[in-house]
């Protein structure tokens, strides 16, 4: 099975099968998203081996790509994966992979909704895929920092990037901590973690008076 990547033109990339490098220019770090959350927006609760995130899921923006991830939520697909792919100053990914790196089975792919406005700014949320703009369907990653690069430009298949669905509103501390493990080779898979990080589960917050 292909593993989901985002993906960066770059020579000796191997698309959707192994790993990719980060793009060799300085990144323009921004601060963390602001911890404003839109009324209408569902928020999850992503309980992980180094720590708690809270990310709002942008409904309102991405619908069909938040209620893909709130179905994998719900039927506990996320619970006991892993990070498994960790590259500093650009992404943490996870997700699809079990800890002895097993690739999960997923549903069906679902529509890129990537859109201009929606930019994959650091602390936000993105859906990996393969080089078929239509091709995500349970693996995401968190941006590190601006990856201006992965963003929707044109409808061209090269232009259309990824998809930005939320951002994290608390634990970014945790998002840092897990750039900084060390990571190795798991054939035929690079930038996986030597210890695991694990999602120990992902679930809906609910709203308390």
């Amino acid at each position: 099975m292909k593993k989901l990547l985002p993906v960066i033109a770059l020579a000796s990339l191997v698309i959707g099968a192994s790993h990719v490098q980060a793009e060799p220019t300085t990144h323009v770090v921004t601060p963390p998203m602001p911890k404003v959350k839109t009324a209408a927006n569902p928020v999850v609760v992503i309980e992980t081996s180094l720590g708690t995130i809270t990310a709002e899921l942008w409904q309102d923006r991405t619908p069909g790509t938040v209620k893909n991830f709130l179905k994998y939520t719900d039927k506990k697909f996320y619970d006991g994966t892993i990070f498994h792919r960790v590259i500093p100053n650009f992404m943490i990914q996870g997700g699809g992979f079990t800890p002895d790196m097993k690739q999960k089975k997923t549903d069906a792919q679902i529509k890129n909704e990537a859109k201009t406005e929606n930019k994959n700014l650091r602390g936000t949320l993105a859906m990996a895929r393969t080089p078929q703009v239509d091709s995500a369907t349970s693996q995401f990653f968190v941006n590190l920092v601006d990856n201006a690069f992965l963003n929707h430009k044109n409808e061209s298949s090269a232009g259309f990037g990824y998809c930005v669905f939320g951002n994290v509103i608390d634990g970014m501390d945790v998002v840092e901590a897990m750039a900084k493990v060390q990571t190795g080779v798991r054939p035929p898979h690079r930038d996986v973690p030597v210890e695991n990080v694990m999602i120990k589960s992902i679930s809906r917050k609910t709203e308390t008076p």
